[in-house]
């Protein structure tokens, strides 16, 4: 499902050129459940934004789902990211003047799907949401803006699903709720699911852990 080739990510600071990313190699099968752990500056974040077509590499290549995004323009890696990412955000990234539901339709919308309104009720249910369709998020917790999070990346089933310290701003009893909905979807709908963790207990729960240092892959 991706396949990662001798990926850099370089950039310019006052200081000279800066590594961020230095030959990372790796690849997920479809369906697979991959962690990516390391320290803060480790280049986690970077990673995955490339990963997921949200960011370019200096260098090296970009497969995913057979379509190499890092040789397509920003409108084709939008596409692909329309059709088949999803993507969770430790902070959410949910519209604070829209509802649980307005949030969830927004990707069916962009991608002009009939029906979006009852495709984003039916997700906001299988996330247990089914009593805050119409709250807003100054008026839920962080656990269940998470979960909002997660029906909105999920509404229109993507083959991948990644999830950036999805349990970084939440509590121990939110943080094991959303572990379980993450798995959840991986297997219910056969998505492949990568994130990025400081959480242990989140990252032993994948098939398989890479551990970054200073740019590169331990």
């Amino acid at each position: 499902m991706i396949e990662v080739t001798n990926v850099c990510k370089q950039v310019i600071t006052t200081e000279g050129k800066l590594d961020i990313l230095d030959g990372i190699s790796l690849t997920v099968a479809d369906g697979e459940t991959l962690a990516i752990v390391g320290p803060s500056g480790s280049g986690k974040s970077t990673l995955l934004g490339i990963l997921a077509g949200l960011d370019l590499p200096s260098s090296g290549s970009v497969v995913v789902n057979n379509q190499d995004i890092t040789a397509m323009d920003e409108e084709g890696r939008a596409m692909v990211r329309a059709k088949d990412v999803g993507f969770v955000f430790q902070s959410f990234h949910l519209l604070a003047r829209s509802s649980a539901l307005d949030n969830v339709m927004l990707p069916l919308e962009i991608s002009g799907s009939d029906d979006a309104q009852s495709k984003a009720k039916e997700a906001l249910i299988k996330v247990g949401l089914e009593k805050r369709v119409q709250h807003f998020p100054t008026q839920l917790s962080g656990g269940e803006k998470q979960r909002v999070a997660i029906a909105r990346a999920m509404v229109n089933e993507p083959k991948i699903l990644f999830a950036d310290e999805p349990t970084g701003n939440l509590d121990k009893k939110s943080s094991s709720a959303i572990t379980d909905l993450l798995f959840s979807v991986n297997e219910q709908m056969q998505t492949t699911l990568v994130l990025v963790t400081h959480d242990l207990v989140l990252a032993e729960k994948c098939e398989k852990v890479y551990e970054l240092s200073e740019g590169r892959l331990l």
